[in-house]
């Protein structure tokens, strides 16, 4: 198995905002489609043989702008469920719980069709993901897997690659249009690059 390549989609106008964003389908914002082309020349060295994304529209172009062929929509791979904190801030829910963490105290209870979920569930979801690329792995031999997909689903999958709690997924922050690489090394899980992204300076228009 090659490496997990893992991709955040470019910005929108909620995470510009930093309202809690997982079913509520948003485009791509200008910068957003400029941060996606610019994964195009940090991916050029990497031998991309599967390519996985979420359903959302914003991950789906940022796997089109960055060069990414044939993805794979994978539904395990949209963004944590918010429940009844969808479109909200962090700050406006410390408004009336201070304390709140989503890692440790998940979210609020939304509609029926979105009740949220627990960082278990999402855990569950991440160990699901990792089955499927190390099956996929298989098949495929050497090639890496990109995983296009949102900032908390993929953090969550960073700690359970590397046999942490879905908690902890609290210590890998993830940029718009950032790169990270799971890999091993000793036959050990490993962090190979995280949150890496060309420089606003270099992306072009």
């Amino acid at each position: 198995m090659g490496e997990l390549i893992l991709i955040r989609h470019g910005e929108t106008e909620w995470s510009r905002s930093g309202q809690h964003t997982s079913y509520t389908d948003l485009p791509l914002t200008a910068t957003g489609e400029r941060q996606a082309r610019a994964l195009v020349p940090l991916l050029a060295d990497r031998t991309i043989a599967l390519t996985l994304v979420s359903p959302s529209v914003r991950a789906r172009r940022t796997a089109e702008l960055a060069g990414l062929d044939a993805p794979r929509i994978t539904p395990e791979l949209r963004e944590w469920d918010y429940g009844g904190y969808e479109g909200v801030t962090t700050q406006e829910i410390h408004r009336t719980r201070p304390f709140w963490n989503l890692w440790t105290d998940g979210v609020d209870p939304g509609a029926e069709e979105h009740p949220g979920e627990s960082p278990a569930q999402v855990g569950e979801r991440a160990d699901q993901v990792l089955a499927g690329a190390r099956s996929a792995a298989e098949r495929i031999g050497d090639g890496d897997i990109a995983l296009v997909a949102h900032s908390h689903f993929l953090r969550v999958l960073t700690a359970r690659y590397l046999g942490l709690t879905p908690a902890e997924g609290r210590l890998f922050q993830l940029a718009t249009g950032a790169v990270s690489r799971l890999g091993t090394e000793h036959g050990r899980p490993v962090v190979v690059a995280l949150n890496v992204a060309l420089p606003e300076s270099l992306q072009g228009p």
